[in-house]
């Protein structure tokens, strides 16, 4: 079993900068992927950005030269980086874990808001 819990959301104005934490823990194997998901009010959940154990990553077309994930694999953590935020990035993130078996882990969320 995996628990994540996320950190770092807030109040910031556009164009502002935020980063947002992910801590992992319980059994995590190798060669998992670890990700980030946000969902709008009324919305779905969307994919953000995503990264390998192994430190490939990919980014949805929205937030691609704006936001940044890395990890930190010793310690299970990993991050998002945004910049140059928008109103429509307002959202509750969420973390995500995939194991090598397909097992899928979600966080409880966190709070970004936008204003203009």
């Amino acid at each position: 079993q995996v628990q994540l819990v996320e950190s770092g959301g807030g109040l910031v104005q556009a164009g502002g900068s935020l980063t947002l934490s992910c801590a992992a823990s319980g059994s995590i194997f190798s060669g998992n992927v670890m990700a980030w998901y946000r969902q709008a009010p009324g919305k779905q959940r969307d994919f953000v950005a995503r990264m390998t154990s192994g430190g490939n990553s990919a980014y949805a077309e929205s937030v691609k030269d704006r936001f940044t994930i890395s990890r930190d694999n010793p310690k299970n953590m990993v991050f998002l980086r945004m910049n140059s935020l928008k109103p429509e990035d307002t959202a509750v993130y969420y973390c995500n874990v995939v194991q090598r078996d397909g097992g899928s882990y979600w966080g409880q969320g966190t709070q970004v808001t936008v204003s203009s």
